[in-house]
């Protein structure tokens, strides 16, 4: 039996084969999500990704016995090195079959590709930035993904640990949530208290002040102050923000948008929290990802006519001087009241730190379920 071979993707086949591999591999997995295909192609191109302004990366094929049995990325950010003062070389888009040559060979090719590059570490599953996929599934295996975060087999976890060296370097916890009949009276209360003596009020967007106006910037810009300081996070760049609001403010449910303004600051926006209709099932009913023959469909039911009992919260964001001002509790009321009102039944909260206590105590006033775990692992280089 052939050995395995790794091959670098060198062209824009290669990287169809790259993108491919994923649907072939999961395709009869009732838990895995196809991801967008556009969206894989947008990501991991040279010409369409700003990220490749600060960042280094190349992608490579397992073959063996005549087919592709494994990918994976290797990916150096540089603002992330320099502002974490460290020389890490990142593993993505990994997966592969059940065979340890075969996850050897990959994890190899990642380390030796860092190890030229002076890097003296590897950590992963990483994506170019904090808005890529993060974490290899380590609990959850059962549950239906969704299109923001990673699936994998469970014997990825015991490939990890066959590789040798790698240590857990971070987690992410998920929660699903029912959404509640009614406000919890913590969330009300206190919501009633943030604005009468801090004079904060929920603000809803129309399209022109997010787009015309420069507020979606803005949403991306308090991401940039709240999220600094966060596991392996590099601030977004002007190029990186206009194609975020380009890709997902412009088709954003506005009414699952809430902001957060200070009336003593001519209201001057201080949070927000973006939610968007769940698109699991309906992407499952897709080709591969693709809006063709009839993937558009199937998207458009869930994003015009919330044809879905679930909702993806997916970022939340509160400048730090007003986090303990209770500002998170207006977020929250207010968009439990959309919920309800859209219909919706469950709320699906994407990766959260397991060490941000302040955001996870949110969930104990709420009927929820930590469902899902995601891991980094971390493995330091023979230099």
């Amino acid at each position: 039996m052939a050995s395995v071979e790794i091959r670098k993707v060198v062209d824009k086949k290669g990287l169809r084969q790259f993108i491919q591999f994923y649907y072939d591999l999961y395709r009869e997995c009732p838990f895995a999500v196809p991801f967008l295909y556009s969206d894989e192609m947008s990501t991991l191109s040279h010409r369409t990704n700003p990220a490749f302004d600060h960042c280094e990366a190349d992608y490579f094929l397992a073959w063996k016995d005549g087919k592709i049995v494994g990918r994976v990325a290797a990916i150096i950010n540089r603002h992330s090195n320099e502002h974490w003062n460290r020389k890490q070389v990142r593993f993505g888009w990994l997966d592969f079959i059940d065979n340890h040559e075969v996850s050897s060979a990959l994890l190899q090719t990642v380390a030796k590709w860092g190890r030229e590059r002076g890097m003296n570490e590897i950590s992963g599953p990483m994506g170019f930035t904090d808005m890529d996929r993060e974490g290899m599934l380590v609990e959850g295996f059962d549950r239906l993904s969704t299109m923001y975060i990673n699936y994998n087999y469970p014997y990825y976890v015991e490939h990890i640990e066959h590789f040798g060296g790698f240590v857990k370097d971070n987690d992410y916890l998920e929660f699903r949530i029912r959404v509640p009949e009614v406000t919890p009276p913590k969330f009300a209360k206190l919501a009633e208290v943030v604005e009468q003596r801090y004079n904060l009020h929920v603000h809803k967007f129309t399209r022109h002040e997010l787009l015309g106006g420069g507020m979606g910037r803005e949403v991306f810009n308090i991401l940039n102050q709240t999220y600094d300081g966060l596991y392996g996070f590099a601030k977004l760049t002007e190029k990186q923000i206009d194609k975020l609001v380009d890709d997902y403010i412009k088709i954003a449910d506005l009414n699952l948008v809430t902001a957060i303004v200070d009336g003593n600051k001519n209201n001057k926006m201080v949070g927000f929290g973006i939610s968007f209709p769940s698109f699991s099932r309906a992407l499952r009913k897709t080709h591969d990802g693709r809006f063709l023959p009839f993937g558009w469909w199937h998207l458009l039911r869930v994003l015009k006519f919330h044809k879905t009992d679930t909702v993806d919260l997916l970022l939340i964001g509160v400048l730090p001087e007003y986090r303990s001002k209770g500002a998170n509790a207006l977020i929250f009321k207010d968009l439990i009241q959309r919920f309800r009102d859209d219909g919706y039944q469950w709320a699906e909260a994407m990766p959260q730190m397991e060490t941000n206590k302040a955001v996870l105590s949110h969930w104990q006033y709420l009927d929820s379920e930590q469902h899902r775990r995601h891991r980094c692992f971390n493995r330091k280089l023979d230099v």
